[in-house]
């Protein structure tokens, strides 16, 4: 009976989740796939005064703190080490020029391989360990190459995952039926009426996603590769991935001749030796627009026996496909089912030239969120000795992707634009809403570089109401430019750097790995009333689509919300910053999943709060509706705004947006406290840094008498400081818990901890006080939790 009514519930609903874009459809749902193990060895030691080690003791401050980790991690690991059992530091660990914090991302490697969820992240500071994260695996490393089979000891991530799913859409269908007297047909087109059932039909597209193809593993088993091949597990993973039927069906009738069809190859052949781990490319595989990239790992697997895990090899996949970019863990050996999937959608110095003609701009200015927020005005671009050095409009010729395989014959080392393309983001239309973006209309100013265009549509027929928005491109296209760059040099200058991993085409000499400014694609023709965002590890351009909305005519395009852009952009922000820049898998699902979405809608509604308090609601201009797209606007009355952490247990907050708004109220919340006691400033942006790159205190920062860091005065400002401070010492796929000790120890290092009562205050009052807990948690941010409203014992008489 529950395979009969879950199938029939899902076809049914199903139906609706699926829409071509035309000028009056439905909102077409992007597929995404998410999930994974819960590690529940992992910690996260968030203080000093709470690590524990064995014989490691503080070191001198002018240590090295490279050296301070490695020998912290042998320290903690002791007798785990062996010649089978190692670790290696990334490249990717850097010094925080801001904090002087020294973050430090260490993978484990057995057997040669990397363990692909065995992480830890070290923070140091003048020889001191100020916090650190680990999911090590802690059990004895397998002989070579061994398999663990997939066999009753061992329990199957995304069998649980499809499982508890399948529990929560069949609460809530009997639930509607009771709420509906029974008065419903199911049938091959029949879908239960739409009052009250928006969150039953996410849930069934989530649940179709992810579960369609679920027992495929099983039986394909006979079919499953020999010796380690790459192609069956990878063609087998496209069957669940791709959206197309016609792709499903073409893979499973000619599964033979895909097979033949796909070809691997060594990614890159080092001359010299290198610690990096090989990969193949795999070419020819259905639905994707790149050769996949794929490296035998381990991940970690958790046992039926409480508190067992065991590891498993398999293949890591990395599969760029139109709109997912995927990074997988299947089965090395049949049957090949599916472990993890982490979908990414959701990012020496030359002389600085001096351009002749600083850029305007015809937009709605930073700060103001909509259009019914104000008015256009002129604002111009951006120099900043620190974030954008050669402005918005200019980037090296050998940086520059519209010139690859061009002869080029200039001498000059910049490219100067004269249209939304530059350093930090590529601007265009993408009405075709494909991949391809280089040649993309942009507009272009010309030699003046007034981007100034008419932007007044008018209400139509619905039909025609398509082409009227695209009348104004040229107006969306330099807004979008406008507003990404804003966010980027904002970012920058609060710590997302180059060396941190931030979006940039060429770094300056200044670390990171360059050649990936934002692809930024304004009313993207491959959906409606969405908005999305890919974040590839550092080195990898990320590329966001906005979209249009037909929620009111003439159509609301959402370019022109900010909150929105910045939103997404800041999916970009919290993946790199989490885990280190390398590593784009530490927001994948569950609680941490939730706070990617939960930092983007607290940032950009930081961005546009003034000094006169107000609630506000997000995606309300776009979305045509005054309460947004959120269950509640942010808000400090409970009235309005009853979230607490206790809130994740109810029905319909399974998925990350849920999970994310409440992230974002607590962190509202807890930013309003510190504006109570340290007051408002109207810009969030620093002082401009000097020519020689110093950067003045002004009314912003307090008076440093030569300290570093410079510390943000007023409340919104250093707020927003201690949460991007806090993603860098966050361990890799942290709950809610994690994050907010994170931030307790963001303002530790910065303040001194003076803000110590007043943070706890914030949290405990939507119940993430101390003694906060949650049982049985699931990865997809199920469980049983506990509310605890009271503040540390420190801070009883606060």
């Amino acid at each position: 009976m529950r395979l009969l009514l879950t199938a029939s519930l899902v076809a049914g609903l199903a139906a609706s989740a699926v829409a071509h874009r035309d000028s009056g459809g439905p909102v077409r749902h992007r597929k995404s796939l998410g999930f994974g193990p819960v590690h529940k060895h992992a910690k996260y030691v968030s203080t000093p005064y709470q690590v524990v080690t064995n014989a490691f003791t503080r070191m001198p401050e002018d240590s090295d703190p490279i050296q301070v980790a490695r020998l912290f991690v042998e320290d903690i690991l002791g007798n785990q080490l062996s010649e089978s059992n190692s670790y290696k530091i990334r490249k990717d660990s850097y010094t925080d020029s801001n904090t002087g914090i020294t973050h430090v991302y260490v993978r484990q490697i057995i057997n040669g391989l990397e363990v692909s969820d065995g992480d830890m992240n070290i923070n140091v500071k003048d020889g001191l360990i100020l916090s650190y994260g680990s999911s090590f695996f802690t059990g004895s490393a397998p002989s070579h190459l061994s398999q663990v089979a997939l066999d009753d000891d061992v329990r199957h991530p995304h069998q649980e995952f499809c499982d508890g799913l399948t529990d929560e859409l069949e609460m809530r269908y009997s639930s509607f039926l009771a709420s509906e007297g029974d008065q419903v047909v199911m049938g091959d087109a029949a879908v239960p009426a739409p009052k009250g059932n928006k969150a039953m039909k996410h849930l069934t597209h989530v649940h179709h996603s992810n579960c369609r193809f679920q027992e495929l593993p099983l039986k394909m088993a006979a079919q499953g590769s020999q010796d380690l091949d790459v192609r069956a597990p990878l063609l087998q993973f496209m069957v669940a991935a791709t959206p197309s039927d016609r792709v499903v069906n073409d893979i499973l009738s000619n599964y033979e001749s895909h097979l033949a069809q796909m070809s691997e190859y060594v990614d890159v052949h080092h001359f010299a030796p290198s610690d990096e781990m090989p990969s193949l490319l795999v070419a020819n595989v259905p639905d994707t627009v790149n050769p996949v990239k794929a490296k035998l790992a381990y991940i970690q697997v958790p046992g039926k026996d409480e508190d067992s895990v065991h590891l498993s090899l398999v293949w890591k996949f990395e599969v760029e496909m139109q709109d997912n970019w995927y990074e997988a863990a299947v089965s090395a050996a049949a049957p090949h089912r599916i472990i993890s999937v982490v979908d990414w959608a959701s990012d020496a110095a030359v002389p600085i030239p001096s351009p002749d003609t600083t850029a305007t701009y015809n937009v709605f200015a930073f700060g103001l969120n909509d259009p019914e927020e104000g008015k256009r005005t002129t604002e111009k671009e951006n120099f900043d000795v620190l974030a954008s050095p050669v402005g918005w409009h200019s980037l090296p010729y050998a940086n520059d992707p519209s010139l690859q395989g061009v002869k080029l014959t200039s001498k000059e080392f910049y490219r100067n634009t004269t249209n939304t393309w530059g350093n930090n983001v590529f601007a265009q239309e993408n009405w075709e809403g494909q991949n391809a973006y280089v040649s993309n209309y942009r507009p272009d100013a010309g030699s003046s570089k007034s981007f100034d265009f008419a932007y007044n549509p008018k209400a139509t027929n619905k039909t025609d109401a398509l082409e009227e928005a695209q009348k104004y491109i040229n107006a969306t296209v330099a807004q979008l430019f406008y507003t990404t760059n804003m966010v980027h040099d904002l970012y920058y200058r609060y710590g997302f750097d180059e060396v941190s991993g931030n979006f940039q085409q060429y770094n300056f000499g200044r670390g990171g790995q360059g050649n990936d400014a934002v692809i930024a694609n304004a009313q993207d023709g491959s959906g409606y009333n969405n908005a999305n965002f890919m974040t590839p590890p550092d080195g990898q351009n990320g590329r966001m689509r906005m979209y249009l909305w037909n929620t009111a005519v003439p159509y609301r395009d959402g370019d022109f919300e900010a909150g929105i852009v910045i939103h997404e952009l800041s999916h970009g922000l919290s993946t790199r910053l989490t885990g280190g820049p390398a590593n784009s898998g530490c927001l994948p699902f569950g609680e941490s999943g939730g706070m990617g979405e939960g930092w983007g809608d607290f940032l950009a509604t930081t961005i546009r709060s003034t000094a006169n308090y107000s609630d506000y609601a997000m995606g309300s201009w776009a979305a045509n509706r005054a309460g947004g797209i959120r269950n509640y606007p942010y808000s400090l009355n409970e009235t309005i705004n009853p979230s607490t952490y206790k809130t994740l247990d109810k029905p319909g907050y399974f998925g990350v947006h849920a999970i994310g708004e409440v992230w974002a109220q607590i962190l509202w919340v807890v930013s309003q406290g510190l504006i109570e006691k340290h007051g408002f400033t109207d810009t969030l942006f620093p002082p401009a840094a000097l020519a020689n790159g110093t950067v003045p205190e002004g009314d912003f920062y307090r008076p440093a008498s030569g300290k570093k860091p410079l510390v943000p005065k007023h409340g919104n400002s250093l707020i927003f400081q201690l949460v991007l401070n806090a993603m860098k010492l966050q361990p890799c796929r942290p709950g809610f818990f994690e994050a907010r000790d994170a931030i307790i120890l963001a303002d530790q290092t910065l303040t001194g901890g003076e803000n110590f009562c007043t943070l706890w205050k914030g949290f405990s009052a939507k119940g993430l006080g101390p003694d906060a807990s949650v049982i049985l948690r699931t990865p997809w941010g199920g469980g049983v939790r506990t509310d605890d409203f009271e503040v540390p014992v420190a801070c009883d008489t606060y």
